[in-house]
C-alpha cells in the first residue's frame, strides 16, 4: 500500500479558474484581501496586548481567535496567490497533508475557542459575582491550552484517516487549496468508511457544537431579562457579535463536511465564505459593536501617530 501510494509525489490544483483574466483580477483581490485579513487581525491581538483597558478574559481569548484567524489565511491564500501568477499548480503530497494539518488545526482550534468564549459570556452574564474568581489567569491559560490539544488532536485524525489510503492513479483536484474530501476522491480504494470517519470527526462534531453554542447563548439572552436596560444592551451588542460569528463560522463548516464524499458546485464558493471572507469579517464584527475595542485601537493608533512626531 505504502509503495502504491508513493506512485503520485505531486497533485495537480485546477483552481477557482481557468481563465487568464479571471486570474489576474483574483491576484489583486485577493491579495488586498489577504493584507485586510492580516493587518486587520494582527491589529486586534496588539491592541489588546498594549492596551490597559482590554484585560478582561473576554479579550484575551479573542487575541487568541485573531490570530488564529492570521494564520489560517496565510495556510490558504499565498499558495493560492503563487498558484494563480504560476502556470503549473502543483504540490507536493507531503505539502498537501502539511496544508490539510494546518487547516485543520486551526478550525478546530477556533471552533474549541468559541466554545471557551461562550462560556465566558454565560460565566459573566449569568454569575457575575463569581466572574473574577471562576474566571481567573490559570483557568483561562488552561482553556487556551485545552484549545490548541483539541485542534491538534482533530487533525492528526484527519491525517491519519486519510495518510495510509493508496494514492496511485489521478493526481488532478477539483479545488484551489488541498483538503479532507477532494483528496479522498483520488484514493483508488473504496472510501465510503473513510468519508463517514471524516464526516463524524468534522460535520457531527460541528453540528453538536454549533447546536451547543446556540442553546447557550439562548439560555444567556433569556437571563439579560433580570438586567438593567444599560447592562441588557451592552450583553447584547456583545453575545450579537459572538453569534454572528459562529453562524458565518458553523454553517458552512456543516454543509462542507457533513454530508458523504462527493464534489458539489457550490463547493469552491462556500470554502471561499469561510477561509476569507469570514477571517476579513470577525474583526470588522468584534470592533464595530465594540466601543471598547475601538476606543482602544484610536488610542493605539494616536499614540503610535505622537511618538513618531517626536
Amino acid at each position: 500500500m505504502k509503495e502504491n501510494r508513493m506512485n503520485v509525489t505531486e497533485l495537480i490544483l485546477i483552481g477557482l479558474t481557468q481563465t487568464p483574466q479571471i486570474q489576474r483580477i483574483l491576484v489583486v483581490v485577493l491579495f488586498i484581501t489577504y493584507i485586510v485579513i492580516v493587518t486587520g487581525n494582527l491589529l486586534i491581538v496588539v491592541t489588546i496586548i498594549f492596551s490597559q483597558t482590554l484585560k478582561s478574559p473576554m479579550y484575551f481569548f479573542l487575541a487568541f481567535l485573531s490570530l488564529i484567524d492570521a494564520c489560517y489565511s496565510s495556510s490558504i491564500i499565498p499558495k493560492m496567490l503563487a498558484d494563480l501568477i504560476s502556470e503549473t499548480k502543483t504540490i507536493s503530497f507531503k505539502g498537501c497533508m502539511t496544508q490539510i494539518f494546518t487547516e485543520h488545526f486551526l478550525g478546530a482550534s477556533e471552533i474549541a475557542f468559541l466554545v471557551v468564549m461562550a462560556y465566558d459570556r454565560y460565566v459573566a452574564i449569568c454569575r457575575p459575582l463569581h466572574y473574577v474568581t471562576i474566571m481567573n489567569y490559570r483557568l483561562c491559560c488552561l482553556l487556551v491550552g485545552v484549545s490548541w490539544t483539541v485542534g491538534f488532536l482533530h487533525s492528526m485524525g484527519q491525517i491519519v484517516v486519510t495518510f495510509w489510503l493508496p494514492f496511485c492513479g489521478p493526481n488532478i483536484m477539483d479545488h484551489f487549496m488541498c483538503d479532507v474530501f477532494p483528496l479522498i476522491q483520488l484514493a483508488c480504494t473504496d472510501t465510503f468508511l473513510v468519508g463517514l470517519l471524516v464526516a463524524a470527526n468534522s460535520g457531527v462534531i460541528s453540528v453538536i457544537t454549533f447546536v451547543m453554542l446556540l442553546i447557550s447563548y439562548v439560555v444567556i439572552l433569556y437571563s439579560l431579562r433580570t438586567h438593567s436596560s444599560a447592562g441588557r444592551k451592552k450583553a447584547l451588542s456583545t453575545c450579537g457579535s459572538h453569534i454572528t460569528v459562529v453562524v458565518l463560522f458553523f454553517v458552512p463548516c456543516i454543509f462542507m463536511y457533513l454530508r458523504p464524499v462527493a464534489t458539489f458546485s457550490m463547493d469552491k464558493a462556500i470554502t471561499v465564505f469561510y477561509t476569507l471572507v469570514t477571517p476579513m469579517l470577525n474583526p470588522i464584527i468584534y470592533t464595530v459593536r465594540n466601543a471598547e475595542v475601538k476606543n482602544a485601537i484610536r488610542m493605539l493608533l494616536n499614540r503610535n501617530v505622537i511618538s513618531g512626531n517626536k
